[in-house]
Protein backbone atom coordinates (compact mmCIF):
# COMPACT_ATOMS: atom_id res chain seq x y z
CA UNK A 1 0.00 0.00 0.00
CA UNK A 2 1.09 3.42 -0.70
CA UNK A 3 1.13 6.06 2.08
CA UNK A 4 1.28 9.78 2.28
CA UNK A 5 1.58 11.17 5.78
CA UNK A 6 1.15 14.93 7.12
CA UNK A 7 2.40 15.96 10.09
CA UNK A 8 0.51 19.27 11.56
CA UNK A 9 1.52 19.25 15.28
CA UNK A 10 4.16 21.07 16.86
CA UNK A 11 6.75 18.37 17.85
CA UNK A 12 7.68 20.22 21.41
CA UNK A 13 4.13 20.58 22.55
CA UNK A 14 2.40 17.41 20.32
CA UNK A 15 2.91 13.78 19.80
CA UNK A 16 2.25 14.37 16.45
CA UNK A 17 5.48 14.02 15.00
CA UNK A 18 6.11 11.32 17.58
CA UNK A 19 3.01 8.72 16.53
CA UNK A 20 4.00 9.22 12.77
CA UNK A 21 7.49 8.54 13.07
CA UNK A 22 6.12 5.12 14.94
CA UNK A 23 3.78 4.82 12.42
CA UNK A 24 5.89 5.23 9.41
CA UNK A 25 8.23 2.34 11.08
CA UNK A 26 5.84 0.31 11.43
CA UNK A 27 4.43 0.29 7.76
CA UNK A 28 7.51 0.39 6.64
CA UNK A 29 8.11 -2.76 8.53
CA UNK A 30 4.88 -4.60 7.17
CA UNK A 31 6.73 -3.69 3.57
CA UNK A 32 4.28 -0.61 3.06
CA UNK A 33 5.80 2.53 0.68
CA UNK A 34 6.22 5.62 1.99
CA UNK A 35 5.33 8.17 -1.11
CA UNK A 36 5.66 11.34 0.89
CA UNK A 37 5.84 12.68 4.64
CA UNK A 38 4.82 16.70 4.63
CA UNK A 39 5.20 19.20 7.25
CA UNK A 40 2.64 20.97 7.15
CA UNK A 41 1.27 24.53 9.99
CA UNK A 42 3.19 23.47 13.27
CA UNK A 43 4.86 21.04 12.12
CA UNK A 44 7.24 22.73 10.37
CA UNK A 45 8.89 23.09 13.46
CA UNK A 46 10.06 19.56 13.39
CA UNK A 47 13.14 20.51 11.54
CA UNK A 48 14.33 22.82 14.53
CA UNK A 49 13.59 20.70 17.52
CA UNK A 50 15.86 19.60 19.97
CA UNK A 51 16.44 15.72 20.12
CA UNK A 52 14.18 15.31 23.12
CA UNK A 53 11.25 17.34 23.90
CA UNK A 54 8.73 17.79 26.86
CA UNK A 55 6.20 15.50 25.29
CA UNK A 56 8.55 13.75 24.44
CA UNK A 57 10.17 13.21 27.90
CA UNK A 58 6.92 12.88 29.83
CA UNK A 59 5.61 10.24 27.23
CA UNK A 60 8.70 8.25 27.87
CA UNK A 61 9.77 7.55 24.09
CA UNK A 62 12.14 8.19 21.75
CA UNK A 63 12.22 10.99 19.89
CA UNK A 64 11.89 11.02 15.85
CA UNK A 65 15.06 9.76 14.45
CA UNK A 66 14.07 11.66 10.15
CA UNK A 67 17.34 10.83 9.13
CA UNK A 68 17.96 7.71 9.77
CA UNK A 69 14.64 6.93 8.39
CA UNK A 70 15.84 9.07 5.14
CA UNK A 71 18.98 6.61 4.66
CA UNK A 72 17.62 3.48 5.51
CA UNK A 73 14.33 3.67 3.36
CA UNK A 74 15.27 7.18 1.13
CA UNK A 75 11.81 8.69 2.31
CA UNK A 76 11.08 11.81 1.05
CA UNK A 77 10.53 14.83 3.85
CA UNK A 78 8.96 18.12 2.93
CA UNK A 79 8.50 21.25 4.82
CA UNK A 80 5.75 23.38 3.34
CA UNK A 81 8.04 26.18 2.37
CA UNK A 82 4.96 28.32 2.78
CA UNK A 83 3.79 27.30 6.38
CA UNK A 84 7.61 27.57 7.23
CA UNK A 85 7.44 31.14 5.88
CA UNK A 86 4.77 31.96 8.16
CA UNK A 87 6.36 31.22 11.24
CA UNK A 88 9.33 32.56 10.61
CA UNK A 89 11.75 29.88 9.49
CA UNK A 90 12.23 30.40 5.69
CA UNK A 91 15.40 32.83 6.52
CA UNK A 92 17.07 30.13 8.73
CA UNK A 93 19.98 28.81 6.29
CA UNK A 94 21.17 25.28 7.31
CA UNK A 95 24.51 27.00 8.90
CA UNK A 96 22.26 29.14 11.26
CA UNK A 97 19.39 26.57 11.90
CA UNK A 98 22.60 24.32 13.15
CA UNK A 99 23.65 26.83 15.65
CA UNK A 100 20.25 27.85 16.86
CA UNK A 101 19.73 24.09 18.06
CA UNK A 102 22.89 21.87 18.29
CA UNK A 103 20.55 18.80 18.97
CA UNK A 104 18.15 19.34 16.17
CA UNK A 105 17.29 16.94 13.75
CA UNK A 106 20.08 17.67 10.33
CA UNK A 107 18.54 20.26 8.47
CA UNK A 108 19.55 18.75 5.35
CA UNK A 109 17.37 15.45 6.01
CA UNK A 110 14.44 17.67 5.31
CA UNK A 111 13.61 19.62 1.44
CA UNK A 112 11.32 22.63 1.00
CA UNK A 113 8.28 22.26 -1.12
CA UNK A 114 4.59 23.24 -1.37
CA UNK A 115 1.08 22.18 -0.76
CA UNK A 116 0.98 20.84 -4.59
CA UNK A 117 3.81 18.06 -3.08
CA UNK A 118 1.51 17.16 -1.00
CA UNK A 119 -1.64 17.03 -3.40
CA UNK A 120 0.27 15.21 -5.83
CA UNK A 121 1.42 12.39 -3.01
CA UNK A 122 -1.87 12.08 -2.59
CA UNK A 123 -3.00 11.25 -5.97
CA UNK A 124 -0.78 9.07 -6.32
CA UNK A 125 -1.21 7.14 -2.70
CA UNK A 126 -3.81 4.75 -1.52
CA UNK A 127 -4.33 6.32 1.53
CA UNK A 128 -3.28 9.59 3.19
CA UNK A 129 -2.97 10.13 7.04
CA UNK A 130 -2.91 13.38 8.61
CA UNK A 131 -1.24 13.55 12.36
CA UNK A 132 -2.75 16.76 13.31
CA UNK A 133 -1.66 18.16 17.17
Amino acid sequence: MKLAIQINGHPASSMAATTAYQFIKAALRKDHQVILVFFYYDGVFSRLVPAHTEAETAAAVAPPDWAALVSEHGLDLVICSAAAERRGLAALSPAAASDLMRTATPVGTFRAGGLGQWVDACLRCDRFIVFAS
